[in-house]
C-alpha cells in the first residue's frame, strides 16, 4: 500500500534525532517523536505504521500525523509537534482586513454568498496572506459586525412611506393606552398549519438516546388557525378551521363580539391586510342588519404593509409553534385538542405581551420610514 506521506531524513537529521535521543534530555513527546521518524525514515529499516505504534506503544494515528507534519510543515514541526494551523496568522494587516470586507459584501456568479473557508482561501489565492484559518476570518469580520456566511429573512418595510409610518403610529398608540373593560383592544391574525403523520413509528426517547423519528412523513393536508389575544390582560382564543375564508373570519368576528367580548362597547381589532379582514365580509355572511350590528361594534386598525411585527398576535404564534407545533399532528381534531390544551394553559397564567415599542420609539429609532418634509422658507 502506497503511503500518503513519506519521512525521507537526510544525515544531518539522523544525527540529529539519535543525538537527541542519547541525551535524553527533551520532553517525553518530543521523544516519541524522534522515534517515529527513525522508525518510518524511508531512507532507514521502514517500519510499517502499525508495527512503529506497537512497538512505542503510540496509537496508529500518532504515527500517522508526524509523517503529515513532516510531508506538509517540515522537520522541525514534526519533532516539536507544531501542526500546519499553528502557522498560520491569527491576525490580518490593516490592507487584507479592507481587501477582506470587500470580498465579503461581493457576490460572485455561481455562489450564493462567499463561506468563511472560502473567504480564507481567497485571501491566500490573492496572495494576501501565505495561509489563514477560517476561524480568523470570521474573528476579523466580527469587528466590523459582518456575517457573511449567514442570512436573515425580513420583513423589509419601504423607506420615507407615509402610508407605513401612520397605520403604525396608529396601532402603537392603541398599544400605549390602558386596559378599558369597555374599550378593549385585541389582536387577531391566522396561519396555516400542515397536518402531518409519521409513515414509521418513531423510536421512544431514552437514557442516552432521543426520541427517534423516520425523516419519511405523509401529507394529510392543511388547516387553518385563527388566533385572538388580548396583550393587557393575556387573554387568548384560538380556533382551528379547515378553510379561511370571509365566513370563517366573519364568524370569528361574531364570536369575538357576542362570547368573548359581549358587554363591550367598542372592540378595537389589530389585523393585517388580508382581504378576508373586511368589514364587507360581515354583509356576505350575515343578512344586513347582523353585519351592522357587528360592524357598529367593531374598530379594525390596520397594521401596514411589512409591518406584521406591529401585531402582537404574532409573537403567541411564535411561542405557539415552538411549544405545541413543533412535531407532526395528522389530523384536525389532534390539532384542535392539543391546541385547545396549550390555551388553556396560557389562560390560567395570564401570559400577556409586555409592548414597550412606543410611537417615540420608532420616530428616535426608524426615521428611514417618515417622509422627509422640506423646512418651508423664511
Amino acid at each position: 500500500m502506497k503511503l500518503k506521506y513519506v519521512v525521507q531524513l537526510d544525515d544531518e537529521q539522523r544525527a540529529t534525532l539519535k543525538g537527541l535521543l542519547n541525551t535524553g534530555r527533551a520532553p517525553a513527546r518530543k521523544l516519541t517523536h524522534a522515534r517515529i521518524l527513525l522508525a518510518v525514515d524511508k531512507n532507514g529499516a521502514a517500519h510499517p505504521d502499525l508495527e512503529t505504534a506497537d512497538f512505542l506503544h503510540v496509537s496508529a494515528n500518532t504515527v500517522y500525523r508526524v509523517r503529515q507534519r513532516f510531508a506538509e510543515v517540515g522537520f522541525e514541526h514534526a519533532l516539536n509537534h507544531l501542526h500546519p494551523q499553528h502557522l498560520k496568522p491569527h491576525t490580518l494587516n490593516p490592507a487584507a482586513e479592507a481587501h477582506l470586507i470587500a470580498l465579503a459584501c461581493t457576490h460572485e456568479e455561481g455562489q450564493a454568498r462567499l463561506s468563511l473557508r472560502l473567504l480564507a482561501d481567497k485571501m491566500v489565492e490573492l496572495g494576501h496572506v501565505p495561509a489563514v484559518s477560517h476561524e480568523t476570518i470570521r474573528k476579523t469580520l466580527k469587528k466590523t459586525f459582518l456575517k457573511p456566511h449567514l442570512k436573515e429573512q425580513w420583513v423589509i418595510p419601504p423607506k420615507e412611506n407615509a402610508a407605513f409610518v401612520a397605520a403604525m403610529e396608529d396601532v402603537l398608540d392603541l398599544y400605549a393606552q390602558p386596559e378599558d373593560a369597555l374599550f378593549p383592544v385585541i389582536c387577531f391574525d391566522e396561519r396555516p398549519c400542515q397536518l402531518l403523520a409519521d409513515v414509521l413509528t418513531p423510536i421512544p426517547l431514552k437514557p442516552g438516546q432521543p426520541l427517534r423519528e423516520d425523516y419519511e412523513y405523509e401529507r394529510k393536508g392543511t388547516a387553518n388557525l385563527f388566533g385572538v389575544l388580548e396583550p393587557l390582560s393575556g387573554k387568548r382564543w384560538l380556533k382551528v378551521t379547515e378553510q379561511r375564508t370571509k365566513t370563517e373570519f366573519a364568524a370569528c368576528m361574531q364570536h369575538v363580539c357576542d362570547v368573548l367580548y359581549p358587554h363591550a362597547a367598542t372592540i378595537r381589532v389589530v389585523l393585517d391586510n388580508l382581504n378576508t379582514h373586511t368589514i364587507a365580509a360581515l354583509y356576505e355572511t350575515f343578512p344586513a342588519a347582523e353585519a351592522r350590528r357587528l360592524a357598529t361594534r367593531l374598530e379594525f386598525h390596520f397594521t401596514p404593509k411589512h409591518g406584521s411585527w406591529l401585531n402582537a398576535v404574532e409573537i403567541e404564534f411564535a411561542v405557539l409553534s415552538r411549544q405545541c407545533l413543533d412535531r407532526r399532528i395528522d389530523s384536525v381534531e389532534r390539532l384542535r385538542s392539543e391546541i385547545e390544551a396549550w390555551s388553556t394553559k396560557r389562560n390560567q397564567k395570564r401570559v400577556g405581551v409586555k409592548w414597550r415599542f412606543t410611537t417615540e420609539d420608532a420616530r428616535r429609532k426608524l426615521p428611514c420610514l417618515y417622509p422627509k418634509i422640506p423646512s418651508n422658507p423664511s
